[in-house]
């Protein structure tokens, strides 16, 4: 424990202190030694960056239960293997904070969570997405909460589901025999137009 406080840059007392309230996990046990790992270094110098951040502790705790509550990288990805345009980006939980300065809430976290954009693995946070992560933290910055966001991402990924789906079923019922890797292009082609000719109709409304 001496060793790992002078590590972290913090008191013993300070170390005590975060294993009370639950924000370190256990140590490894071999009879009457306790083992720390670089596991437990990276969560300490987390929950101080959290900290100069001006996250409270309370926060940072409850921060720490969604992530542990969460879906591990795996189950965010899907199936290995899995066909995929999309590229994760890996992040530590300051550069989280970074990109959504004021915004990263337990409520904002979980909801990112429950809509499979960030998983855990370790002690990084995986974003299924580098462009959902990017026009996300964009439209933050232009001042649009990250809980609207968060919830406008819902109702996308509902329309989007329908329409995978009409593709998907026009193939398969058409063209079976074809590649639909091939097509994806198409796909989204079609709905990139006709969101565009959406956008000019409400624009003309206004």
């Amino acid at each position: 424990m001496d060793e790992l406080a002078e590590a972290a840059g913090i008191t013993v007392r300070t170390l005590r202190f975060y294993r009370e309230r639950k924000l370190l996990p256990p140590p490894r046990r071999e009879g009457r030694i306790a083992w720390y790992d670089e596991h437990h270094l990276a969560r300490l110098r987390t929950i101080t960056a959290l900290l100069d951040r001006g996250h409270t502790l309370n926060a940072i705790a409850e921060l720490t239960d969604a992530f542990e509550a969460g879906r591990d990288v795996g189950e965010v990805l899907g199936l290995p293997g899995a066909p995929t345009e999309e590229t994760p980006v890996r992040l530590t939980p300051e550069e989280l904070a970074d990109y959504f300065e004021g915004e990263v809430t337990p409520e904002n976290l979980q909801a990112a969570l429950d809509l499979g954009y960030i998983g855990t693995d370790g002690e990084e946070i995986v974003h299924i997405s580098r462009r959902l992560l990017d026009v996300s933290a964009t439209l933050v910055r232009e001042g649009v909460p990250l809980a609207e966001v968060l919830s406008a991402g819902r109702q996308v990924r509902q329309h989007a589901d329908a329409m995978a789906e009409l593709f998907l079923r026009i193939l398969r019922t058409h063209a079976p025999d074809t590649d639909v890797e091939k097509l994806r292009p198409l796909a989204k082609a079609v709905v990139e137009a006709e969101l565009s000719l959406a956008m000019d109709r409400r624009l003309g409304q206004s």
